[in-house]
């Protein structure tokens, strides 16, 4: 692949190929940065999709596992549906790029980003946004303002854009910033309790850095740009609206009135319904061709009213202060045979997470290209219809609740004990009871006190917040609300959220609906973000202050050990023959590293600490002068055979049996006696020469030294 523009971002070559692939997309391109490449073609429909309400983008991220020298597992060996880091990577791309498309659209828009090569250092998650940027940019679909994007870690204090792999996993922040030339659009963060000011700091960095790939896209467009397309908006008749409006003015300013969610649904349903019958006799026949405009005029107007409160009257629709969090509640130990429960509540918005620990081994797999291939703790998000009230069929996760599950997986994973400190996997699932506003944030806090319920010793706790915006058009006046509601998430211009601790944070996700944010609206949104988030873990506090003690009498109990790795395979044994009997004879699941770590699991701690010492006793190495309870398994004219450790036997001459000569083997021990032996020696050929006599004499020896002790005057 031979680029013709290149540019350089973080002391490595990022190029753009075009002109001779995809013949018949709008544009297709190669972008590559270092030896990562994205395939990425963009297309749009001739023609306006009729009856909807909404912009209908599509974003498809397509991971190749040839890309890194794989072939898929499984019987298929093709790539099958997405993995979660292809959905996440796909919503990352889509959510910048949206809000910058003009409004009216209606025309299909599709990117497809497909994953050709992947180079460790550079991210093709951070690429994709760059290369649908670009190809939008230069293709004659109606985008006219590009966006960048950059990874910034930080090293020993240092900010460094698109950190390497290695530089990855000594950085304490994983942050991702697209920008256009002006605003910030999107913020996404992973933390290992990253301060304010610092995060802060961090955001403006990745801003700078995101300058020179848009002056390599301007340069694209300058050179290869096709002329954009004269496409047709949607546009509502002008008298349509206003009628619409003059019509149902009263009606949505005394829906608003109401400060209660339920209320105002209700409410507006019944407004509704006065609508479309008022307009049905208004319009008779036509009433079906312009029941889309009718129903976005009406939307329309909810947003206008919610924004003139907050920018003209200073005022939330629940009466709230700007600054203002709604009624908190915690609870933990809510199910009585799980292993851990939380349940959290602020206003509307409820949560119950529960917590399940499992053995080592249960750990998730992971099939796809990122460099991850196993984890450890899982987070699971789901969102059903009876959340927000309504319904419709019950079926498989979504890119909405994988996003929001991975957010807050990422907002607690800096805090979660390692695995030698906490030998566990652990799954959590977030089951969103009602919804309104935040429960990816709700779910921070309903998870942090559920894993606090099952015993799992977290560094600190963590809580997450949203907060909103509202802005005029020409972007003047800016507004930032803390804790929204669904209402302000809907009609509001930003959805910016943040989890932490006491110490710093941990995760942002931002989102926004307008041209980007400004240096202003970050700083006001982590800083009071900061202060919401101290009120909220106070409370959490008051329903469990820390960690419990020990896990739940449900929960697994496992025994951590360490063993040569050189004597796994005594472990194991043939075909698995030891190890299968030790599970069959204690009921305990065990795992073991290549390391030589070995975890037993077991509801019964006493069937656990026998598999352990089982294992010890098979791993550890005979030392010559230690004595051991052996059972003796085969006689002989010339002595006795005793198992002094699972699978390592040793001879006891028949010299060495007693004290006193012995004429007959069987008349001191018989097979299945437990005895004491001593070892006297190991030979070149690893046999290992027992004495019961020289057990016994020692025996004698320690009985005597004790009796002259006790006999001994005391000496004052």
């Amino acid at each position: 692949m031979k680029p013709i523009l290149k540019t350089e971002v973080a002391g490595r070559s990022m190029g753009i190929e075009l002109g001779n692939i995809g013949f018949l997309s709008d544009c297709a391109l190669f972008m590559s940065y270092g030896e990562t490449v994205i395939l990425t073609n963009v297309n749009m429909s001739e023609s306006p999709r009729d009856g909807i309400d909404f912009f209908p983008l599509s974003v498809d991220y397509e991971e190749r596992l040839y890309a890194v020298g794989k072939i898929p597992g499984g019987f298929i060996k093709r790539e099958g549906r997405p993995t979660e880091n292809a959905i996440l990577a796909g919503r990352a791309t889509d959510r910048p790029l949206r809000p910058l498309f003009p409004k009216g659209l209606r025309n299909d828009v599709q990117v497809v980003n497909t994953v050709v090569s992947v180079e460790p250092d550079n991210l093709p998650e951070i690429l994709a946004i760059n290369a649908a940027s670009t190809a939008l940019y230069i293709s004659s679909i109606p985008f006219t303002t590009p966006v960048a994007a950059v990874s910034v870690g930080l090293i020993e204090g240092n900010f460094v854009c698109n950190p390497t792999s290695k530089e990855r996993e000594v950085s304490t922040l994983d942050l991702t910033v697209v920008a256009t030339n002006k605003r910030v659009m999107m913020i996404e963060a992973g933390a290992q309790e990253i301060d304010e000011d610092t995060m802060i700091r961090g955001i403006a960095y990745g801003f700078d850095k995101c300058q020179p790939i848009l002056e390599m896209q301007e340069e694209a467009r300058r050179l290869y740009g096709k002329e954009k397309k004269v496409v047709e908006m949607h546009k509502i008749d002008a008298e349509t609206e206003r009628q619409v409006r003059e019509f149902a003015g009263d009606l949505i300013r005394q829906v608003y009135s109401k400060a209660i969610k339920t209320e105002r649904n209700a409410e507006m349903d019944l407004a509704k319904e006065k609508i479309a019958e008022h307009f049905k006799e208004v319009f008779g026949d036509d009433f079906a061709s312009k029941k889309s405009d009718i129903a976005e005029v009406v939307y329309q107007m909810q947003k206008e009213l919610v924004r003139d409160l907050a920018i003209n009257e200073h005022r939330r629709v629940d009466g709230r202060a700007f600054d203002e969090i709604r009624e908190l509640k915690s609870d933990v130990a809510i199910l009585p045979r799980t292993h851990g429960s939380g349940l959290f509540s602020r206003g509307q918005t409820q949560v119950m997470t529960v917590a399940t620990l499992g053995s080592i081994g249960e750990i998730q797999k992971l099939d796809g290209i990122s460099e991850e291939e196993f984890k450890r703790y899982i987070h699971h998000y789901n969102f059903p219809s009876y959340s927000v009230g309504e319904t419709r069929p019950m079926r498989g996760p979504g890119r909405r609740e994988i996003g929001h599950g991975a957010l807050a997986e990422r907002a607690l994973e800096p805090l979660i004990p390692s695995e030698e400190e906490f030998p566990y996997t652990i799954r959590l699932v977030s089951e969103v009871l009602s919804s309104n506003g935040s429960t990816s944030q709700g779910a921070v806090c309903a998870s942090t006190l559920a894993l606090m319920d099952a015993g799992v010793p977290l560094k600190r706790p963590c809580a997450g917040i949203a907060m909103g915006l509202f802005t005029t058009d020409d972007l003047a006046r800016e507004e930032v609300v803390t804790d929204i509601q669904g209402v302000e998430d809907f009609f509001g211009d930003m959805d910016f959220k943040v989890a932490g601790t006491e110490k710093g944070i941990t995760s942002i996700q931002v989102d926004t609906k307008i041209a980007g944010l400004s240096e202003y609206v970050i700083k006001t949104a982590i800083t009071n973000a900061r202060a919401a988030r101290m009120k909220i873990l106070d409370v959490m506090k008051g329903a469990i202050a820390e960690s419990r003690k020990d896990v739940s009498l449900y929960a697994p109990k496992i025994l951590t050990m360490k063993i040569n790795p050189d004597k796994i395979r005594d472990v194991i044994g043939s075909g698995g023959k030891v190890i299968n009997k030790i599970i069959a004879d204690t009921g305990v699941k065990i795992d073991i590293n290549d390391d030589g770590s070995v975890f037993i699991a077991g509801a019964d701690i006493e069937m656990a600490r026998k598999a352990y010492s089982i294992i010890d006793g098979i791993t550890r190495d005979v030392e010559p002068g230690e004595v051991y309870l052996g059972k003796v398994t085969r006689l002989m004219n010339f002595g006795a055979f005793v198992e002094i450790l699972p699978n390592k036997e040793g001879l006891v001459h028949i010299s060495k049996l007693d004290k006193k000569r012995v004429e007959k083997v069987e008349d001191v021990v018989s097979v299945g006696d437990e005895i004491l032996v001593k070892v006297l020696e190991i030979d070149s050929q690893g046999r290992i020469n027992l004495s019961r006599k020289d057990a016994i004499l020692d025996a004698d020896k320690k009985e005597q030294g004790e009796a002259t002790d006790a006999a001994a005057p005391a000496h004052s």
